[in-house]
């Protein structure tokens, strides 16, 4: 079982700017807490997420001394990419990717074209400096902005991009609009016809209370061993122009996999409480 918390998406939202040395602390205490990867901030546009224009100074405070966790930050554009190259704390580089061109434009100002180029570059550049790029595939459960949609459309996609050597790709749903069904059809298609492939597909969910169950327990039952999750749920993606839904839980994940019988790393939970305490501090009105 695979974890990533994501910080990042936890605080692109909010418009009131946390404090560096606030998002330095809370990183940190993350850390000690034994996730697989944390995926800490972004660089990309500072106009559009002024709330993570701090990447650089995050990164220079955080200690990966004692930690076997690895670092992930998300880029969105060549540029972006160029600069999370330089740093050897950054042992993944992000890019959200999106079978709607709509929100690809939405999100990033790029369409189809624009976006293959700069996962090359990237995918060039992460095997030049031995680090590994993760390719997000946004709106992978369906589409709400009119755009061509169907499971056939999303594995050509990922059949393009097994072709160009990515290994990391995690399918997203920022806007929500997932439901079981389709979270069982995709992962399990995934495991009859990747299963000898060395990609590792990963889940990144938002849903609401009454929802998150029935979306975990559809892909962790048809294969899925990888999950985005963010402590209290906070976040969700600014871009989308649709209503902000809540990242999946990091507890109610841990609480789904200890009903399985799930070894999940041996996460040190007193590290884990320390820093559900310190976000508690650092999202009051997000609670």
């Amino acid at each position: 079982m695979k974890i990533i918390e994501s910080v990042r998406d936890a605080m692109q939202g909010v418009q009131e700017f946390i404090p560096t040395k606030q998002k330095i602390e809370y990183i940190n205490l993350l850390l000690q807490v034994g996730f697989d990867v944390i995926d800490f901030s972004s660089f990309v546009s500072k106009r559009h997420i002024p709330q993570l224009a701090d990447a650089v100074d995050v990164l220079a405070g955080l200690d990966k001394t004692d930690t076997s966790t690895k670092l992930l930050a998300l880029v969105g554009s060549k540029k972006g990419g160029e600069i999370a190259s330089q740093f050897e704390k950054i042992d993944y580089i992000a890019y959200p990717f999106s079978v709607s061109e709509t929100f690809q434009k939405f999100n990033l100002n790029s369409d189809f074209t624009k976006s293959i180029e700069t996962i090359e570059f990237i995918q060039n550049q992460c095997v030049k400096i031995e680090k590994e790029i993760v390719l997000y595939i946004a709106m992978a459960f369906g589409n709400p902005y009119g755009d061509k949609w169907n499971i056939d459309l999303v594995f050509e996609w990922i059949d393009k991009f097994r072709k160009m050597g990515i290994k990391q790709i995690t399918f997203s749903d920022p806007a929500a609009v997932a439901d079981a069904e389709k979270i069982a059809l995709l992962f399990s298609r995934f495991k009859d016809e990747y299963a000898d492939s060395e990609i590792e597909l990963g889940a990144h969910i938002h849903s609401e209370p009454d929802n998150w169950y029935e979306k975990v327990d559809a892909a962790y039952k048809n294969g899925c061993r990888q999950f985005d999750t963010v402590i209290n749920g906070f976040g969700g993606c600014p871009m989308s122009q649709k209503k902000l839904i809540s990242n999946l839980k990091t507890g109610d994940l841990l609480n789904y996999l200890d009903a399985q019988n799930c070894n999940y790393n041996n996460l040190d939970l007193e590290a884990y409480q320390l820093a559900l305490e310190k976000a508690n501090e650092i999202f009051p009105r997000q609670k």
